[in-house]
């Protein structure tokens, strides 16, 4: 039998001819919608018609001040012409990031429709009655998880997790409405390039960007894949 250095070598050895072939859909600048935002819309629309789970989860990139980047999945809960907003604490690792350098940017990987979205831009903290809204509609136990959990921070072991949600549920126990924390809130990326990428045969993609001008315009242009 194998041994299970080499079962992973045959592993790794086996990325190398993984290929999947897409199909010969296309997009074409005549198939955009007048802006990027109606475009990312009917794009969730029709990964949430496909039944893709977690259609709205986003891979958020960020960069610290000394230049190292960093990544995790987020879910987008707001897009408007303003951009995309999602929800975090306001302490965590991604938000000292993004104290000092301001920018992010975001992915949209709707593999299964071999599909992408790409944007980047500047961050903004949206206001407390911004994030009060949203913060109504989250189940109970993702409000007390929020109070509960000091996000980035160091554990020692899970037992640590659980003791600090069991109090924080005793804390609020006789609370009919759990109160928006005052270090949990929503950010806003304003893109200023929003790109989709569409699967094509051979490798040869589409990818349509939408560009913010000097000029407050947004352009269309076509990049090599």
């Amino acid at each position: 039998m194998a041994t299970g250095w080499t079962d992973r070598g045959r592993r790794i050895a086996d990325l190398a001819r993984m290929r999947v072939a897409y199909p010969a859909a296309a997009l074409e600048e005549a198939d955009l919608a007048g802006t990027w935002y109606d475009q990312l819309a009917g794009w969730l629309g029709d990964a949430l018609a496909a039944g893709l789970p977690e259609p709205n989860a986003m891979v958020l990139a960020t960069v610290d001040g000394s230049g190292l980047p960093s990544s995790r999945t987020v879910l987008a809960k707001g897009l408007d012409s303003r951009g995309v907003v999602f929800y975090t604490n306001l302490t965590s690792a991604k938000m000292r990031d993004l104290a000092v350098t301001a920018f992010a940017a975001a992915t949209f990987p709707w593999i299964a429709l071999h599909r992408q979205v790409h944007l980047r831009g500047p961050i903004e903290v949206i206001t407390s009655e911004e994030s009060a809204a949203y913060w109504t509609t989250r189940p109970r136990g993702a409000q007390l998880g929020a109070w509960a959990s000091a996000q980035s921070a160091l554990v020692p072991d899970r037992r640590a997790l659980d003791v600090a949600l069991e109090q924080t549920t005793m804390r609020f126990a006789d609370v009919e409405q759990v109160p928006l924390p005052p270090h949990w809130g929503g950010v806003r990326i304003n893109p200023i390039s929003v790109e989709f990428w569409q699967g094509r045969p051979d490798r040869m993609h589409d990818r349509l960007r939408y560009r913010l001008a000097e000029d407050g315009d947004w352009a269309v242009q076509r990049l090599a894949p």
